[in-house]
C-alpha cells in the first residue's frame, strides 16, 4: 500500500465521518429544545464546514478550498457571537 492509496483512503474516511457529524448537527438544528441548542448546533456546524473545505482542498490541491475556509471562519465567529448577544439581551446592537 503506498502512502497516496493511505492518504486517500484517510481521507474518505474523515470526509464521511465529517459529514455525518453535519447530519447530526443539522438535526439538532431542527428539532433541538431550545435556542441555546441550536446555536450551538448552528457553532458546530459551521465548524464542521471549515474541516470539510480544508479536507477537500487537501484532497483536490486547490487552493480556493483553504480561502473558502477562512471566509466561513470568520463569518461563522461574527455569527456565533451575535446570535449569543441576541439570546443575552434580546438585541445584537446596543
Amino acid at each position: 500500500m503506498t502512502v497516496g492509496t493511505l492518504l486517500s483512503l484517510a481521507i474518505g474516511f474523515a470526509l464521511t465521518c465529517v459529514v455525518l457529524a453535519m447530519l447530526l448537527c443539522a438535526v439538532r438544528l431542527l428539532i433541538g429544545p431550545s435556542a441555546h441548542d441550536r446555536v450551538l448546533a448552528l457553532d458546530t456546524l459551521w465548524m464542521c464546514t471549515i474541516l470539510l473545505a480544508v479536507m477537500l482542498g487537501i484532497r483536490y490541491g486547490s487552493q480556493i478550498y483553504f480561502d473558502a475556509a477562512l471566509i466561513i471562519a470568520l463569518l461563522g465567529f461574527v455569527s456565533t457571537i451575535a446570535l449569543a448577544k441576541f439570546l443575552m439581551r434580546g438585541e445584537v446592537i446596543e
